[in-house]
């Protein structure tokens, strides 16, 4: 059975024994071998690129609540290199989301700025060699996803696809922000199995590592909380995809 004591391991052996791993804030940064303190107080700068995501022009409900901004990377394990990509459309398949796959969704890209600066090429980069110890593999195919929910409208649907896999090997969900909320529970359950956990993701910093061979995932909605001012409340996540044998394309 899932219990955060267990999601808590070291996220290595957490990955390899359950299938997934949770990093509190504390322990973020040292587990991804992440440079103090310059890279934190980076990460502060670069947290204000979320205020400037454009609107999600894709969503299938009609939904007015999601903003985004994407981009891809090649990692060489090896060479320790992480490449960007010229700019390319997401694709699932409807196997692995039957709301948006089985088309090309075009996203603004990641700002330059943003996509060249060492704290965030050092997160990736991060992930990556840590997923490699799990999976060691030549390269990794990353999908770099920056997501804001907001409630203006009364509720924001995180994952409106619903409980899930994405078609990767790994996924990172990093909390960037949350305010004026209420709701967003994340919820893990084993892919073939009845075994699951629910919690929600609170602290800027905190991160769930998952497999997605073994796990299936999805957050509730969003609601404003009691005391927010209208329109306020948001979640801001950063959600990363490893893949080794390529981007997912029709």
């Amino acid at each position: 059975m899932f219990n955060i004591v267990t999601v808590q391991k070291p996220p290595v052996q957490a990955l390899r024994q359950d299938g997934l791993s949770l990093l509190r804030p504390a322990d973020f940064m040292r587990d991804l071998q992440l440079p103090l303190p310059r890279w934190a107080n980076e990460w502060n700068v670069l947290a204000a690129s979320w205020d400037r995501l454009p609107p999600d022009a894709h969503l299938k409900d009609g939904g007015h609540y999601r903003r985004r901004r994407h981009a891809c990377f090649i990692q060489a394990l090896a060479g320790g290199i992480l490449t960007q990509t010229p700019h390319r459309a997401h694709w699932q398949p409807t196997d692995y989301n039957a709301l948006h796959g089985g088309f090309e969704r075009w996203f603004e890209p990641v700002e330059p700025a943003v996509a060249a600066a060492p704290a965030w090429r050092e997160l990736l980069a991060g992930f990556g060699k840590l997923f490699a110890q799990v999976r060691p593999v030549p390269r990794w195919y990353i999908e770099a996803h920056q997501f804001r929910i907001d409630t203006a409208s009364g509720v924001g649907r995180p994952t409106p696809e619903g409980a899930h896999r994405d078609g990767v090997d790994f996924v990172v969900v990093l909390m960037v922000a949350r305010r004026g909320v209420k709701g967003g529970e994340t919820r893990v359950f084993d892919a073939n199995g009845p075994d699951g956990i629910r919690f929600v993701m609170r602290e800027p910093l905190t991160a769930l590592l998952l497999d997605d061979e073994r796990v299936i995932h999805e957050t509730t909605p969003l609601f404003p909380a009691d005391d927010a001012a209208p329109g306020s409340g948001l979640r801001d996540t950063l959600v990363l995809t490893y893949r080794a044998s390529g981007f997912q394309a029709p």
